[in-house]
């Protein structure tokens, strides 16, 4: 992707005209101090940890973060500690006050958020407004849409901790993208400076894509830890070190090999090897056995398709992982 810069202005009959637009910036380029060529009013409605740090990002390309709506205390800290000189107003007045309003609250909320804002008579005509969710896309912002703002999907694929190094694992992330093709470059240009990739998503694959990035993500971290207790059980006092270079090397292998990067006894058919893990777990954790199964399955059939495990060794693994069922 070419980071030269481009002024990302739009025409006068295109969407957001009139307002300013931002200019496109290498990601991680050290802020001059000059003001920004195209610098927006940025407020932010919902300063948790992921408004917090897109704020800040903003903030480091040259754009003002002028106001931001906080409900608890440690939202409030938060924007004392990172945004000091952002004043905290209620959503409406925020909006009020900005160009680009980052929309940074829960999923189940947004929905009823934006509801609220266009119901309300929040002035919305001409203003960027971009949430940061990974399910939702442009059909949540509909209602504001409908009185002139301007909507953008931009999900950081990355997770914050509230660390004050948050805002450093910006750098080089995808963003998943969706905007109206109007909104594209602007879009586009919002991402790269907060030292991000933009990756646009289709509005109808948003479901597909969120679910994606939960199985890898989260479901992985129930995996570590569910990992690691059963590793404390069979007397392992540091499990994080006995994990970390085998999942590495695990993690290293399914990104560059896909499923040719299988290993392990289902992938190579060892059924009385699944038949001891079977019956160890029934009887030292018996909670642990359904997900046991159902990714042994998964990767049975992952690797039977990828040509690395046998028809012959298949039927027999999966005759084992059927009995336990009965």
């Amino acid at each position: 992707m070419d980071h030269d810069e481009l002024s990302g202005q739009v025409g006068p009959g295109d969407p957001g005209a009139g307002r300013a637009q931002p200019a496109r910036r290498h990601p991680g380029r050290p802020d001059s101090g000059e003001r920004h060529p195209a610098q927006l009013q940025v407020g932010v409605v919902g300063a948790g940890r992921v408004g917090t740090v897109l704020a800040v990002a903003l903030s480091r390309a040259g754009h003002r973060v002028v106001a931001a709506s906080a409900v608890s205390a440690t939202s409030v800290r938060r924007i004392r500690a990172n945004l000091p000189d952002t004043v905290i107003r209620q959503p409406a007045e925020v909006v009020a006050q900005s160009d680009l309003v980052l929309l940074t609250v829960p999923d189940d909320v947004l929905a009823g958020l934006v509801a609220g804002l266009a119901s309300t008579g929040a002035d919305l005509s001409g203003r960027l407004l971009a949430h940061a969710s990974g399910r939702h896309g442009l059909a949540v912002l509909e209602p504001a849409t409908r009185q002139g703002a301007m909507p953008l999907a931009l999900h950081p694929v990355m997770t914050f901790t509230g660390r004050p190094d948050d805002v450093d694992r910006l750098a080089g992330i995808s963003f998943g993208v969706t905007a109206p093709e109007a909104l594209r470059p602007v879009a586009e240009a919002l991402v790269v400076e907060m030292g991000g990739e933009p990756v646009f998503i289709g509005e109808e694959l948003r479901d597909l894509y969120h679910a994606a990035l939960s199985i890898a993500a989260n479901h992985l971290v129930t995996l570590v830890t569910q990992s690691s207790d059963l590793l404390r059980q069979a007397g392992v006092a540091e499990p994080g070190l006995m994990l970390g270079p085998l999942l590495s090397a695990a993690l290293d292998n399914a990104l560059r090999l896909g499923d040719a990067g299988l290993t392990g006894p289902v992938a190579r058919g060892d059924a009385e090897t699944v038949a001891g893990h079977i019956r160890a777990l029934r009887a030292a954790s018996p909670g642990v056995l359904p997900s046991y199964l159902a990714m042994a399955r998964l990767t049975a059939d992952r690797a039977l398709a990828a040509g690395t495990l046998t028809a012959p060794d298949a039927q027999r693994l999966l005759g084992v992982l059927a009995g336990t069922d009965r």
